[in-house]
């Protein structure tokens, strides 16, 4: 019997969500710090928000800082620099119906990841933070066994 057959590591990643400002720039930042240059990261989303500050405070806490993106939308990405990417993860339900639909006669693969939109989080400023927290987390430790299992068999 031969053993399940690992996803092979992309070159280019496209993290995708609902407004590009909070989820799709962590998982970014996440992906980007592990691999440097050797894989080449993008984010985009459906809409275009603004930057989230809780996003940016909970990625300066482990070192990574999202604080120059910019949420850019799929198409501005597309006018921008093409879509060109191997995979695109999609963290919200709206960006895994656009990347789908987007892919459709391509060959890319679209991996959906639902992700929390901590953005819901109601409290003091820590307990909102420590929503922020918990999925910066669980991105990173989603990204580390997807990404740290291929990558070992490409290198």
């Amino acid at each position: 019997m031969t053993a399940p057959e690992r996803p092979s590591r992309p070159h280019a990643v496209l993290f995708a969500c609902g407004m590009n400002a909070v989820r799709s720039p962590m998982a970014a930042g996440l992906l980007q710090q592990m691999f440097g240059t050797s894989v080449y990261v993008g984010s985009a989303g459906v809409q275009k928000g603004e930057l989230d500050p809780f996003a940016v405070a909970a990625m300066e806490e482990i070192g990574i800082d999202i604080s120059r993106h910019k949420p850019i939308t799929f198409e501005e990405l597309d006018e921008l620099e093409g879509f060109n990417f191997d995979l695109i993860v999609t963290l919200s339900p709206p960006a895994h119906h656009k990347a789908l639909e987007l892919t459709r006669n391509a060959a890319t693969d679209v991996e959906y990841w639902p992700t929390v939109d901590p953005t819901a989080a109601e409290g003091n400023r820590e307990q909102r933070l420590n929503a922020y927290r918990e999925v910066r987390d669980q991105l990173m430790a989603r990204i580390r066994e997807r990404f740290t299992q291929s990558r070992a068999s490409n290198e």
